[in-house]
């Protein structure tokens, strides 16, 4: 595991990550991505909170990305990715999980970042029953947060729950911060998972980090 920064030093389990402003998230998709990296995902629910290293994500660059749903254009089910940057775009895929996306690029322009592969800091135990693997689940901390689907089980993540919600806002329940985690080496790799403009190096991993996810997945829709 990671240094959990100045995460430790809330005993109380409450985490003290900077949010990250909006204009972090007002840029191209692919400078986004990679210095995500190393933020954290926060989860309040109640008095309970998780928190997760991103140690995996991808970017898509709008309209002009064939990969991409924006590709589609501004639909009822895209609305998110065209409006204000730092904003969740949740879908469900396969029919059985979810994948959390946050928007980028000015309002008016698509672009997005995928959550591809955290590593679990805090909350660890709340996020096993999320996933239905408690208490052998613990077994293996990888199979928690180390997939687009998994991550988004471990965090309750929902389309209805938590789709167009303010990633920059604590009082959103589900936001993006910053504890002062130094990054190291990042990999820079085609993306995967995907049939359509799958050569492109738009997949940004903490180079070395367990929790980087290993196994190709099908196509994306």
């Amino acid at each position: 595991m990671t240094e959990h920064s100045n995460l430790e030093k809330a005993e109380s389990g409450a985490p003290s990550p900077n949010p990250l402003h909006r204009a972090f998230f007002a840029r191209n998709p692919r400078r986004v991505a990679r210095e995500l990296l190393g933020k954290v995902l926060v989860r309040k629910d109640e008095n309970q909170f998780l928190v997760a290293r991103v140690v995996e994500v991808e970017a898509y660059l709008g309209e002009n990305d064939p990969a991409a749903h924006a590709a589609a254009g501004n639909t009822p089910r895209t609305s998110v990715l065209f409006g204000p940057p730092g904003h969740a775009y949740v879908y469900f895929i396969y029919g059985n999980h979810y994948c959390l996306n946050v928007s980028c690029e000015r309002d008016g322009k698509a672009g997005s970042v995928l959550f591809r592969a955290l590593e679990p800091l805090l909350g660890i135990e709340q996020m096993a029953v999320a996933r239905g693997l408690a208490p052998q689940g613990l077994s293996d901390l990888r199979n928690l947060t180390s997939g687009p689907g998994r991550l988004a089980q471990a965090f309750g993540i929902t389309r209805t729950r938590d789709n167009g919600g303010d990633l920059t806002s604590p009082r959103s329940g589900l936001w993006i911060g910053e504890d002062g985690f130094r990054v190291g080496k990042v990999e820079v790799t085609p993306r995967i998972g995907i049939s359509k403009a799958a050569d492109q190096p738009l997949r940004y991993t903490l180079s070395g980090n367990a929790f980087v996810s290993r196994r190709k997945t099908p196509p994306r829709d």
